[in-house]
């Protein structure tokens, strides 16, 4: 999980957890804490995000029977458009290898590894 700052692409913060974990449960378990006053804007893997932070975004997402409405396809629109600067960071972060392929190496040094890359990744967008 990567926390970015929509106005500067700048990773703020990154959680993990060995092996497969679902985006939402490794929010409530990372025991990052959010300001009320700050938005979150996430992908469809944090449903439920709102009863926790109150001012957060996911996208709408339809139903079996019921198809999205022509404001919940607008309002999705325009949450893709807000964060498209966090996944453009993201794809910043995974030109490096190492983080956009299966991890071989020691699992406990992931994390550091990958801290390492965002601080580049960082230090990259400030000097640019």
């Amino acid at each position: 999980m990567v926390i970015i700052d929509k106005k500067t692409r700048k990773v703020i913060c990154v959680a993990f957890c060995n092996g497969k974990k679902h985006d939402f449960a490794l929010y409530k378990e990372s025991g990052i804490y959010v300001l009320r006053r700050i938005k979150i804007g996430a992908d469809s893997g944090f449903q439920g995000i709102a009863k926790i932070h109150a001012n957060s975004a996911t996208p709408r997402k339809k139903s079996k029977n019921k198809p999205l409405a022509k404001e919940d396809k607008e309002y999705n629109r325009n949450l893709s458009q807000e964060r498209v600067g966090n996944e453009n960071a993201i794809g910043f972060i995974k030109r490096f290898k190492i983080v956009s392929e299966r991890y071989r190496n020691r699992r406990k040094r992931f994390g550091l590894r990958f801290t390492l890359l965002a601080g580049i990744c960082n230090y990259e967008i400030v000097t640019v």
